[in-house]
């Protein structure tokens, strides 16, 4: 049950409380002359002249290799659209309360006043310094594409790439549905997905889905079906993902790419799934309507109502919550530790792995298929999941007992909780 009774009044207060969600905190003692010698002049000049022999040594005297930095232009704020880099800024200090609650991550809020991705290219780069690592929040397609790409392409950030927006909600969907397929006893590799929404998230999901082995998928936006040779509403990202999908080249809207299909991933507006649509599927159907606030088909009961087997939301008030805190904490924490220079398709794999494993055989069933985001166990198995892919696909420049790191991070949590959350 719920404490909160008005849910705009009680946010506004809730934010006015720090003011706002995070500040900075000193790490090291600072109660005498001795302290200050070693902490600032002249004791400082040491790890300087350190660090200019050796750049690595950054990470050995410095909190650079646990500062990520949370980058957005507020051009898609989460359920809100385009409201601008200010306003961008409380989602922002949301994101670096979760790094920092569920993996130790010391993260901030970069909001930057910009539509121009070449300068936001330039800035991250500018300042990779001070972070070791970036996740790039609430950017629209096609943009966030750009951004991402050109940063990894340059090679000038060393640290861990990350747009969640993107590849967050494609590890806990690829995690839940893992675990609805074994609910209704199907095959990735066998079943006919159709994704609605070919946004920076759809693109991303269907990517790594077919990563793992899915062959028969239709991608629609709001033009329809997106097939090989359409004209109308493509660009490059669109472009490349027809060439892999929809081999039979299915035109239509919705209603017509959605027969027959096993699984539905929604990823774009609400009430754009009805029962008559899901009665046309194949049997067992599986939902993942993760439209935010309203999903696609609402309330759920309808989806139920007209056969779906399983069905999951973004919501946090139904079951199943298809929700990145499960995945990116726990992500960059694998990845700062072992000092990753990129997250790959197979750390993705081995975190929405972690996260599905993360619900016992003995608990699984359709109404729990995805752990919850309180669930302890979560982000350190996907730490150390992470860690241990990064190691195996050679990317480690630091590469550590991935246990250690799992272990270390339940006791870092363990204060963080008993001393603030």
């Amino acid at each position: 049950m719920s404490r909160i009774k008005n849910l705009r009044d009680e946010a506004l207060e809730f934010h006015k409380i720090g003011p706002g969600k995070i500040e900075v905190r000193v790490t090291c003692p600072a109660k005498d002359k001795d302290d200050l010698t070693l902490a600032y002049s002249p004791g400082v000049a040491e790890p300087v002249k350190e660090i200019a022999a050796d750049l690595d040594n950054l990470d050995v005297y410095t909190n650079h290799a646990n500062a990520v930095c949370v980058v957005s232009n507020g051009t898609a704020i989460l359920g809100l659209g385009n409201l601008g880099a200010a306003a961008a800024m409380p989602v922002m200090e949301g994101k670096a309360l979760l790094f920092k609650a569920f993996g130790d991550v010391d993260a901030y809020p970069i909001c930057v006043d910009t539509t121009d991705t070449a300068k936001i290219v330039e800035l991250v780069e500018l300042i990779a310094p001070s972070f070791g690592g970036v996740n790039l929040e609430d950017i629209k397609a096609p943009e966030c594409f750009v951004i991402e790409d050109t940063l990894k392409a340059n090679g000038k950030f060393k640290g861990a790439i990350f747009h969640d927006d993107q590849h967050g909600t494609a590890v806990v969907t690829l995690a839940g549905l893992f675990n609805a397929l074994k609910v209704v006893g199907k095959k990735i590799e066998d079943v006919k997905v159709v994704a609605n929404g070919a946004g920076a998230a759809g693109i991303a999901i269907i990517k790594l889905l077919m990563h793992m082995g899915l062959k028969n998928v239709i991608m629609c936006d709001t033009k329809g079906a997106i097939y090989k040779g359409r004209a109308e509403g493509m660009n490059k990202y669109k472009d490349e993902i027809a060439e892999r999908t929809n081999v039979n080249l299915v035109k239509g809207d919705l209603k017509e790419a959605i027969k027959g299909a096993d699984v539905f991933i929604g990823i774009s507006a609400p009430e754009m799934l009805d029962e008559e649509m899901i009665k046309s599927m194949a049997p067992n159907p599986i939902i993942f309507a993760q439209a935010n606030p309203i999903p696609e088909i609402w309330p759920i009961q309808r989806a139920l109502d007209a056969g779906a087997a399983v069905i999951a939301t973004g919501r946090s008030d139904v079951q199943n919550q298809v929700n990145n805190v499960l995945a990116f904490p726990g992500i960059f924490r694998g990845a700062i530790d072992v000092r990753a220079t990129d997250i790959n398709d197979a750390m993705k794999v081995a975190a929405a792995k972690a996260i599905a494993d993360c619900v016992k055989p003995e608990e699984l069933n359709a109404n729990y298929i995805i752990p919850s985001s309180f669930n302890p166990e979560v982000a350190p198995a996907v730490a150390a999941a992470t860690a241990q892919a990064a190691i195996d696909s050679g990317i480690a420049r630091n590469p550590i007992d991935p246990a250690s790191i799992a272990e270390n991070l339940k006791k870092r949590m363990a204060n963080q909780y008993k001393n603030k959350f």
